[in-house]
């Protein structure tokens, strides 16, 4: 991160505010078409209006690939996998298809028409078809790893955390990767949209949670928060490493991001700024 824009975020703060933080980042990115990289938008992986996904593959990749499904923020209501005009975030794909993986993109129902637990069957559902047919895009379904961003890691860690989210024979993820999400719904301020997603009755926060499934979480994790993400979102932070130390998979990879904000760390992916890609690439080299 250059000096500069290390400066800007700190101004910004642990204020969530999209238009602020792309315009930093947007002229980082070069805009479609993307050298060197196909991709294949839009295909549907669900019955539902939002139940599509993009695939960014390397040029010339020979062999099968490592692949990381990214599921986008948005607060519950909002956001999506690609916007036009926007590198955002078509940037987290591309840079994994640079990087010797397949980039995968998806979205999702969103609130308040289609509440909990429409995320973590869409999430499910997106992964059964990676799954079934990502070798046709030079991927390799053993090897795929789940990454959510802020209410996407919610959804993510969810559809890992919960095993009714999952196939009869298990959850068929080789990792998790979860930044700036929420946990522990009994333990966040609420606000308008997030209600709108988990529902009024606070008596079924617990069970919506996805703390308490990520305990037993059975393969390796990497959690992410930011220096200036909003301070609710660094207790969530907390919380969930201290309630995953004992988990099968082994106790989190962590990383505090620092000078990086709630958006800034996603925005970034795919400039010179690596502290939060390579450590997603330590990450999954670790995997086998």
């Amino acid at each position: 991160m250059t000096s500069d824009i290390a400066e800007k975020i700190a101004a910004i703060g642990r204020v969530i505010d999209p238009q602020k933080t792309a315009a930093l980042y947007a002229p980082l990115h070069k805009p479609e078409p993307y050298a060197g990289v196909t991709v294949t938008r839009d295909i549907r992986y669900g019955p539902a209006g939002r139940n599509f996904l993009d695939i960014f593959v390397e040029q010339g990749a020979t062999g099968t690939r490592p692949v990381l499904v990214f599921v986008h923020g948005g607060g519950f209501t909002g956001g999506n996998k690609s916007t036009p005009g926007s590198p955002f975030y078509d940037n987290v794909p591309l840079w994994a298809a640079r990087n010797g993986l397949v980039g995968v993109n998806i979205t999702y129902r969103l609130a308040p028409e289609h509440p909990w637990p429409a995320g973590p069957q869409d999430v499910g559902a997106a992964l059964q078809w990676v799954r079934d047919n990502i070798v046709d895009y030079g991927g390799d379904a053993s090897k795929i790893v789940l990454f959510g961003h802020s209410a996407g890691a919610t959804h993510a860690g969810s559809y890992a955390g919960m095993r009714q989210f999952h196939e009869p024979d298990g959850i068929r993820i080789a990792g998790l990767v979860l930044t700036s999400g929420i946990y522990d719904f009994t333990d966040f301020p609420p606000n308008e949209g997030y209600r709108s997603y988990i529902g009024s009755d606070e008596s079924l926060y617990p069970a919506r949670s996805p703390i308490g499934g990520l305990r037993t979480l059975a393969v390796p994790s990497l959690v992410v928060c930011a220096e200036y993400d909003p301070l609710p979102f660094v207790s969530q932070f907390e919380a969930l490493l201290a309630a995953m130390a004992n988990a099968p998979g082994g106790p989190p990879m962590t990383l505090f991001l620092k000078q990086h904000s709630h958006l800034s760390l996603g925005y970034a992916i795919g400039t010179d700024d690596t502290a939060l890609t390579g450590r997603i690439l330590d990450f999954m080299r670790g995997l086998g």
